[in-house]
């Protein structure tokens, strides 16, 4: 019997993990398709580095691990260094590459300082706050999943609310400006929406592999259409595969963390989505090439004739 209890606790682990990561991976796919689409890949790297410091003063301030809590001072953290980015590139001569090197390298290096004087406090409450710079998806709770799920559901929500805007600024940011739009305050929601995708993965993925949840769904799902929608459902269901078959690789082996096999596995879903996709799929492109050689070697042995 107690064995048994152990087996049915660990199903149960192993299903709310599954659905939290399901969940992160559907949000971050989906929100990530704008970041791809707009070049800025490399922004949640930036924003899930910025968010170090949030988390770390968070909990300075409340003494409390309240997920809740935690991803607010993260968000916070991580949209005023968007911003300064933004800012830099906008009133400076520094380029975005450069400016997203010097805000990530600089609120991550503020975030390790405040999580090393953390330590130093002695404060018992603080075990498991590393858990926010490397990830560990086998500490998702219900109310972490919950969390995800609200937050989540929220930022999906607007981003279908504001889906003509958005794509817009996407795709044509000048002609979005001449009929009116607000291209900086829909410049700042998008990268709102991207901060709260990121933040959400911080827990289970960590800051260090965040972004590749952001990137590597929708690079995927790129592969396989044109059409913004279907490229933004894809990366939502590549990203929940991933979640979810990385969630249960991890589980059949011991030691093996589940953040790390999440983001492999989303690179698998990448490499196959370049080898076999339809239109841009290498092996197709491969196939497509030959059929066209033998085409035009069988027109010229006609005409020869």
């Amino acid at each position: 019997m107690e064995n048994l209890s152990i087996l049915t606790r660990l199903d149960y682990t192993l299903m709310v993990v599954s659905i939290g990561a399901a969940l992160l991976g559907t949000v971050s796919g989906a929100l990530g398709t704008y970041a791809v689409l707009r070049r800025q890949s490399l922004l949640g790297d930036a924003i899930s580095h910025a968010a170090l410091p949030g988390i770390a003063i968070a909990f300075l301030l409340t003494g409390s691990k309240a997920p809740l809590i935690l991803v607010l001072g993260a968000a916070i953290a991580g949209w005023l260094g968007t911003l300064l980015i933004l800012s830099i590139v906008r009133l400076t001569r520094i380029k975005y590459d450069s400016a997203l090197g010097l805000v990530l390298s600089t609120f991550f290096g503020f975030g390790l300082v405040l999580h090393t004087l953390i330590q130093r406090t002695g404060n018992a409450n603080q075990a498991g706050l590393d858990t926010f710079l490397f990830g560990q998806a086998a500490t998702i709770l219900e109310r972490d999943v919950l969390t995800i799920a609200i937050l989540g559901g929220v930022a999906l929500m607007i981003m279908l609310v504001f889906w003509k805007e958005l794509k817009l600024l996407v795709f044509d940011e000048g002609f979005a400006a001449s009929i009116g739009l607000p291209t900086r305050t829909l410049d700042i929601l998008l990268t709102s929406l991207l901060v709260i995708a990121i933040v959400l993965g911080l827990q289970a993925v960590g800051a260090v592999l965040m972004s590749a949840m952001l990137v590597a769904p929708a690079v995927a799902a790129r592969q396989w259409t044109n059409r913004l929608r279907l490229m933004v459902f894809l990366a939502g269901c590549f990203g929940a595969l991933a979640g979810v078959s990385g969630t249960i690789i991890s589980s059949t082996a011991s030691r093996i963390p589940t953040g790390p096999t999440i983001v492999l596995c989303a690179t698998v879903v990448v490499g196959f989505s370049i080898a076999f996709a339809p239109n841009r799929g290498l092996v197709w492109d491969r196939i497509r090439h030959q059929r066209n050689r033998r085409g035009l070697k069988t027109a010229a042995d006609r005409l020869l004739k």
